[in-house]
């Protein structure tokens, strides 16, 4: 098993980022992914605590580490406390001395921010995190940084921070990347699918909020489907606001499943949208990760699936060579086969979002039309899994990692670039 006693000290000899260096996610997750015993870090971070209730950044990678974990509110609350102590952490990546990225981030779990951590993986690249909330006035105290970063993804929660920081990055000098927190407050599902309503090349399912209450009407009789969300009809797909990777989502094939699903629902609203069938000829369900890049498209991941609601942890990728296979063979020939068949639908995506860094889950659909099932800044980007089991994986996830660094190189010297 693998040990991680030793990493703090490690880090102390180097004065990049001086009391505010943290190990930061990309270390530990990667260590918690990969089976290692967390306990000697734990107690390191935890003996420092001991010794300086201050010590911002042991405070922060406990945070980390319960989050991890799946202890959600105890790593809310202790990264709280580590952003009252300081605004400003620092991850250091490599020996340091490559660009400096300077993120506007806020307190959240692991997909309230862009994973910027991860796509700097095994760069000489030095990241500092500048923590903001609903209350931020001004952008005082930033550290030294090459190029700035707008990396607050959308949510409920991150809605009123969005909001402070389109005004409060009004008149930011200086290089910055994803500079639109307007444009990413409206990338909710039915925002996202608003937007790409007219795209021929492109199926955004019409998606609506309804009310708790309208949907317990549907359920009772008292009102119709066609009431709530227009045009829609059964099967369905509903999930509460502001949720991922499947949490609460369920199908729905008629009024009598509403009706009992909604009676275990307590949230107030609710996404509606239809269900869309899009197995594959093989009769598994495929889900795609795209990153696009200064408009160019890069291969995350793909996943196949027997069950509709795909889940790359959960797809059974691990134990299926017939199924790495096939995603070996999509990221490998990506950008001469599924870029070049989707370069309309691709191009469409762009000119709609045109920010520096996005992502996507797509299905393609058999009559070629690309299925965007989400759009976000804040998708999690990883290059985690085991080199042996997936090691086509490692080359398309350091191919999008460089073409993030060079990204913000090019920001740096002010070079312009051009996705065509």
């Amino acid at each position: 098993m693998l040990m991680t006693s030793g990493l703090v000290a490690d880090r102390a000899s180097d004065e990049i980022g001086g009391a505010g260096r943290i190990l930061g996610m990309q270390r530990i997750v990667s260590l918690i992914y990969a089976g290692a015993d967390v306990t000697p870090l734990w107690n390191e971070l935890m003996q420092r605590v001991g010794a300086d209730g201050t010590d911002a950044a042991a405070i922060f990678d406990l945070a980390t580490i319960l989050q991890t974990l799946n202890r959600a509110e105890e790593a809310q609350q202790v990264l709280r406390g580590a952003v009252d102590l300081s605004r400003n952490f620092c991850i250091v990546h490599g020996n340091g001395q490559g660009p400096r990225l300077l993120a506007f981030v806020t307190p959240g779990n692991f997909m309230a921010n862009t994973p910027l951590d991860f796509l700097l993986a095994d760069s000489d690249c030095v990241l500092w995190l500048h923590y903001v909330d609903p209350e931020t006035t001004a952008l005082a105290d930033l550290p030294e940084h090459d190029v700035a970063f707008m990396a607050i993804g959308e949510s409920t929660e991150n809605g009123p921070v969005l909001e402070r920081m389109q005004k409060v990055l009004a008149d930011f000098n200086g290089p910055i990347m994803n500079n639109d927190p307007e444009l990413i407050s409206r990338l909710t599902r039915d925002g996202v699918s608003g937007m790409l309503a007219n795209e021929p090349s492109i199926l955004s399912p019409s998606t609506y909020r309804v009310p708790r209450a309208d949907l317990v009407a549907i359920g009772a009789g008292t009102k119709t489907l066609d009431d709530c969300a227009p045009g829609l009809s059964f099967p369905l797909v509903v999930r509460p606001i502001s949720t991922h990777a499947g949490n609460g989502m369920e199908r729905i094939a008629d009024i009598i499943e509403l009706s009992a699903w909604i009676a275990t629902q307590p949230a107030p609203e609710l996404y509606v949208a239809p269900f869309i069938d899009f197995r594959g000829p093989d009769g598994l369900y495929n889900k795609q990760r795209i990153v696009f890049i200064d408009g160019k498209a890069f291969a995350s991941h793909m996943a196949l699936s027997e069950h509709w609601i795909v889940h790359y942890l959960s797809a059974g990728m691990a134990e299926s060579p017939a199924k790495r296979a096939v995603e070996q063979a999509w990221m490998e020939n990506f950008d001469t086969d599924f870029a070049i068949r989707h370069k309309e639908s691709f191009a469409a995506l762009y000119r709609h979002i045109g920010l520096d860094y996005f992502g996507i889950d797509c299905a393609e659909l058999p009559d070629g039309r690309l299925l965007v099932f989400e759009l976000d800044v804040a998708m999690v980007v990883h290059n985690m899994d085991s080199a042996t089991v997936y090691p086509y994986k490692q080359v398309a996830m350091r191919k999008l990692f460089d073409g993030f660094i060079d990204a913000v190189q090019n920001r740096k010297t002010g070079v312009t670039t051009d996705a065509s």
